[in-house]
């Protein structure tokens, strides 16, 4: 099991960035696959990023790329998402969670195949 704790939402203008943090203790952090998810009000939860063991892989939803950038360092058992160009329609509750064991790449997309999740950090767009 992974403790998860995020931090670093805030009130931001549109157009402007946000550097997420995700801190985790317990099980071996570098062997999981790390993501982040957003719920806004009313909403379901949704696919932000993933991003590989070692940093070599990631994905992201279309809404957010080219403009969020998910990273990792495993020696501080941290994940990053900086997000820049801030939208309105990016405002939700920003979640970080491991990988289930047993779960691949191809299934990283989905909230369900992930546990351990985080309280969350709000993060509100003004426009």
């Amino acid at each position: 099991q992974v403790q998860l704790v995020e931090s670093g939402g805030g009130l931001v203008q549109a157009g402007d960035s946000l550097r997420l943090s995700c801190t985790a203790s317990g099980r071996t952090f570098s062997s999981v696959v790390m993501g982040w998810f957003r719920q806004a009000p009313e909403k379901e939860r949704e696919f932000v990023a993933c991003i590989s063991w070692y940093g070599r892989n990631t994905d992201y939803a279309d809404s957010v790329k080219g403009r969020f950038t998910i990273s990792r360092d495993n020696a501080k058992n941290t994940v990053h998402l900086q997000m820049n160009s801030l939208k309105s329609e990016d405002t939700a509750v920003y979640y970080c969670a491991a990988l289930k064991p047993g779960k691949g790449w191809t299934q990283a997309r989905r909230a369900t195949s992930f546990e351990d999740w985080g309280q969350g950090t709000s993060v509100t767009v003004s426009s």
